[in-house]
């Protein structure tokens, strides 16, 4: 069963670059990055709404939301920002690095995660080996980049 999960979280990580090209062509269709963001959410924001609708999903009733952390509001911000970084510089920096780079950050800001063990990840401390991995992403970064 968890090799389904990995494969499934795999085709979604497959789906970033296709998002980011997706957008920053409709960038140029609309002229302006910031409604080609805008249109990625409410499309997005629909179907989830569609889907919860027709799924009969319960709200969540306001005290219990008002119980989560002040943290816990502000993914939404940090979607529309890595969605705006794609519009804004995935064609400029074509599909590799722009992903590369996403990926580095991606498991910079894990192990930080991990090692601290923030937002709800259990503690695992970074280790040489760790650095080494993050050091490897970032030669590739590189690689990728210039050749």
């Amino acid at each position: 069963m968890t090799w389904l999960l990995i494969l499934v979280v795999i085709a979604a990580g497959a789906l970033i670059p296709l998002q980011a090209g997706i957008n920053a062509s409709l960038r140029g269709a609309l002229s302006s990055p910031i409604y080609a963001a805008v249109t990625n959410f409410t499309v997005g924001g629909a179907l989830l709404a569609g889907y919860a609708l027709l799924s009969r999903t319960p709200l969540p009733s306001l005290a219990e939301a008002a119980k989560a952390p002040w943290w816990n509001w502000i993914g939404g911000m940090m979607g529309a920002g890595l969605v705006l970084t794609g519009v804004l510089l995935s064609h400029r920096l074509g599909a590799a690095t722009f992903v590369a780079c996403i990926i580095l950050g991606q498991l910079t800001s894990s192990v930080l995660l991990d090692h601290f063990g923030l937002v709800g990840f259990s503690p695992h401390a970074v280790t040489p080996m760790r650095v080494f991995g993050l050091v490897l992403l970032a030669a590739g970064v590189y690689v990728i980049r210039t050749h």
